[in-house]
């Protein structure tokens, strides 16, 4: 029986552009979810802590102060390490350099985009990834294409209409399980998504864990992505 991990990165330095004006105050991860009381971050939190981890790094960046007060001001469900880009580093800098201080860099570790609000087992995608020997796995999401789709026959005549359909590719859903030996080969400076994730691909040891039928995911972009979360979660809970 393999481990799930206990530790954790969160990445919250995002600027949050499309945001605004919600993110002229805060950074992206301290928006709060309407009709919750809570920003995207707590949602988060509770999230891994529900899944067995212990300990969090947050990587802050855009108005980290704002990020620290509120962790500085509210009842955490684990322990939390903040670790603010003195310069920016890249996607994949930042990302070794949050690693750096997890308590346990001889383990397996999760991270997580700052902007993502979902919910599905960790533990299983950890599984997953133990079963696959695999360097990094990778949440797959698939979207709901936000037009409405048209079906038409051969000849040219509409026969459907469908509205939201959910796309035909998977997405990297910004969740992630790495074993302890992916932090040295992530780079000092610059995108591992450039670098550090096609020579896994091309190595066979990355994987892709698909989200499980019905789980929640929902990344927040834009203020119609908050409204929407808003609705849904309205909705679960009238359901």
């Amino acid at each position: 029986m393999h481990n799930s991990p206990t530790q954790a990165v969160v990445l919250a330095g995002g600027q949050g552009s499309r945001l605004r004006p919600y993110t002229d105050d805060r950074p992206k991860p301290m928006v709060e979810i309407p009709g919750t009381g809570t920003p995207i971050i707590g949602h988060q939190l509770s999230w891994l802590a529900a899944e067995g981890v212990t300990d969090a790094v947050i990587s802050c960046g855009h108005l980290a102060d704002v990020l620290q007060q509120w962790l500085d001001t509210t009842d955490l469900p684990l322990r939390v390490t903040t670790v603010v880009e003195d310069e920016p580093l890249g996607r994949g800098g930042g990302l070794k350099y949050a690693a750096a201080h997890l308590p346990h860099p001889d383990r397996p570790w999760y991270a997580t985009n700052g902007d993502i609000w979902t919910r599905f087992s960790l533990r299983e995608m950890a599984g997953f990834h133990a079963e696959r020997d695999a360097t990094a796995t990778l949440a797959l999401a698939r979207p709901r294409i936000p037009w409405g789709a048209v079906e038409t026959d051969t000849f040219g005549h509409i026969t459907d209409f469908i509205e939201a359909p959910p796309s035909p590719y998977l997405i990297n859903a910004g969740v992630y399980v790495f074993s302890a030996s992916f932090q040295g080969l992530l780079p000092d400076r610059g995108d591992h998504e450039r670098t550090t994730f096609p020579r896994l691909a091309r190595e066979r040891r990355l994987a892709g864990f698909p989200l499980p039928q019905g789980a929640y995911w929902r990344a927040i972009d834009t203020a119609k992505d908050l409204t929407e979360a808003a609705r849904e979660l309205a909705g679960a809970q009238g359901g």
